[in-house]
Formats: structure tokens, C-alpha cells, sequence
């Protein structure tokens, strides 16, 4: 394989520069036009052709040598850390301007390999410390309100009947305590996710949001789903929670769809509703979650996108590559 030649745009540029002027002086010398001693009218516009023509072709050249440089000014506008993967590649090589795109090319793999890098290690921190917190919660302040409960039950039966009521509207006081700490647990660490896998988490999931929404949740998971790494795992049900939250909160919506499943090399999950509807300047925002769901798709190298769903409503969609085989 011939190597291109490689000259630098120094060179480039005199060459241009200097064919301009020898096109020139050929077109005077072998020309039949001259110049007298006094400018002639014909002769003025003849000149003024003729330098109109250099400098167009000198124009036309000299884009095709800088117009690289403007690709990649326009390139590292376009760079967005939440859209890695963006790169450009130049066609006929100048040494200078090669250098600065292998360069700046290299800059982008490091920053994207260490932002990648060091943000699954600060999620995976952070999940675990969101599982001490939930243990935390369960064993401690579960267990201490779950035995008031038991204890007030017990003054309940003993009680005079003028106490019989109030402490009964304390012991169901104590009860909605002990329920909210376990919806906070849940919330915290999803235990069928660490227990029985992703499907059983997301079916789960879709269920407490029913029950505790009134929003009609239906989960339908592809049976033949391959196994995932853990981070893939959590990133998905992380969106899948996330998106169901605000289908609650923001979409005034009575139905929502939860759909995992395989599409060749990635498996998709996608979260729909029949609400409201998200507005364009709300899915492109970083606001009711959704810079939090695009920073855990960066970390695992997926892909998520949110918009109008075709039946009406919102549609959160992320797109996970499969491992690759070990």
C-alpha cells in the first residue's frame, strides 16, 4: 500500500500561491494582449479579468487546504460529553492539520474512556452506598417502629376504653410509618433485583407503581433476553424507575407500558405513556430526571432518547449493547 505524501500547509499555501503568479505571467507572455505605455480601456478590463481569475482560482485552492481546519472547528462545537462517539476524518492529509485531528481525536477517546471510567465507579459507589442506607433503614428504624407498633397493640387491649381510641390512631400512625420507611427501602435498593434479576425487579416495579399511583402499569419482557452485566442491569431498571416517577408525577397519564426486549446487538428498553405528552425543549433539557438517565446510558455506553410516543403520550427509549462474549 503507497503512502500519501504528506506536505505541510506552509508548502501547501506558497504553492498555490506561486501557481497563481506563473498562470499569470504564462497568460501575459503567451497571450497576444499588451499593455501600452498608456492604459487602454480594453487592456484595464482585460487586467482586471485576469486578476479576478487568479484570485478565484487562488480562493477555490486554498478552500480545499483550509476547509479541513473549518470541519473541525465546526466539530468541536458540536461535542457533547452526554453524545460520545463523535469523530471526523480527514480524506487527504496535510502534516499540520493531520496531526491536529489525530490529536484532538485522541484527546476525545481519553476524555470519553476516563469520564466513562471514573462515572461507573463514582454510580457503583453510590449504589452502594444507597444499599448501607437501605440495610440501615430496614434493620434499624424499620425494626424500631415495627415493634412500637407491637407495643402499642398491646396497650390497645389493656387500655380503658376512653385510651382504646387514641392509641389505636397512634398504633396506625406507627403502621403508615413502617410502610413509608419500606417504600424508602425499596426505592433505595431494589431488593428483587439483587434476589431474582432484572425481570422479577421490573415486574415488581410495575406493580407498586399500580398500587401506589393508580396509574395502570403493564410490563412485557422479551423471553429470550440475554444476560446482562450488573451496571447494565441497574442502569436499566434505574431508567425504567425513573420514567415510571414521572409518568406519576408530571404526565397526568391513566396507562403506562414498560417493554424490554432484544433488537440484534443491544437490548432496548422502552417506557411509554398516554398522557400529556413531553415538549421539545423539555426532552432535550437536563430536567425531571432525565440528565440522570443520560449520564447512567453514558456510563454503560448505551443510548437514550426521549420524545413523543406515536400513540400519543411520552416514550423514554435506552438502548444497551449486549457484553461482548468473554
Amino acid at each position: 500500500m503507497r503512502q500519501a505524501l504528506v506536505v505541510s500547509l506552509y508548502w501547501r499555501v506558497v504553492a498555490i500561491n506561486a501557481g497563481g503568479l506563473v498562470l499569470a505571467a504564462l497568460v501575459l507572455a503567451l497571450s497576444p494582449a499588451t499593455v501600452s505605455s498608456r492604459l487602454q480601456v480594453a487592456e484595464a478590463i482585460l487586467l482586471a479579468l485576469g486578476t479576478m481569475l487568479v484570485i478565484a482560482v487562488n480562493l477555490v485552492l486554498l478552500r480545499r487546504v483550509f476547509g479541513p481546519l473549518e470541519r473541525l472547528t465546526g466539530l468541536m462545537r458540536q461535542v457533547d460529553p452526554l453524545a460520545p462517539g463523535r469523530r471526523i476524518e480527514l480524506e487527504r492529509p496535510v502534516a499540520e492539520v493531520a496531526e491536529l485531528y489525530r490529536t484532538f481525536n485522541t484527546m476525545l477517546d481519553r476524555l470519553e474512556h476516563e469520564r466513562q471510567t471514573s462515572g461507573r465507579r463514582a454510580l457503583m459507589a453510590q449504589e452502594s452506598e444507597r444499599q448501607r442506607l437501605a440495610r440501615d433503614l430496614h434493620d434499624e428504624i424499620g425494626q424500631t417502629l415495627t415493634g412500637v407498633v407491637l407495643q402499642l397493640e398491646g396497650l390497645h387491649r389493656a387500655a380503658p376504653g376512653e385510651l382504646a381510641e387514641p392509641i389505636a390512631l397512634l398504633q396506625e400512625t406507627a403502621r403508615e410509618g413502617v410502610e413509608e420507611v419500606r417504600e424508602i427501602v425499596r426505592g433505595l435498593r431494589p431488593q428483587a433485583l439483587d434476589e431474582f434479576g432484572l425481570r422479577s425487579a421490573l415486574i415488581s416495579l410495575a406493580a407498586g407503581v399500580t398500587e401506589r399511583t393508580g396509574v395502570h402499569v403493564r410490563a412485557w419482557l422479551a423471553p429470550d433476553l440475554p444476560p446482562l452485566a450488573r451496571e447494565q442491569d441497574l442502569a436499566i431498571y434505574r431508567v425504567a424507575q425513573e420514567s415510571l416517577t414521572n409518568v406519576a408525577r408530571h404526565a397526568n397519564a391513566r396507562a403506562a407500558e414498560v417493554i424490554l426486549e432484544r433488537a440484534g446487538d443491544r437490548v432496548v428498553l422502552r417506557v411509554h405513556d398516554d398522557g400529556r405528552g413531553i415538549a421539545d425543549e423539555e426532552a432535550t433539557s437536563q430536567g425531571v430526571g432525565l440528565g440522570g438517565m443520560r449520564e447512567r446510558a453514558l456510563l454503560i455506553g448505551g443510548l437514550l432518547t426521549v420524545g413523543r410516543h406515536e400513540g400519543g403520550g411520552t416514550e423514554v427509549r435506552l438502548e444497551v449493547p449486549l457484553p461482548e462474549p468473554q
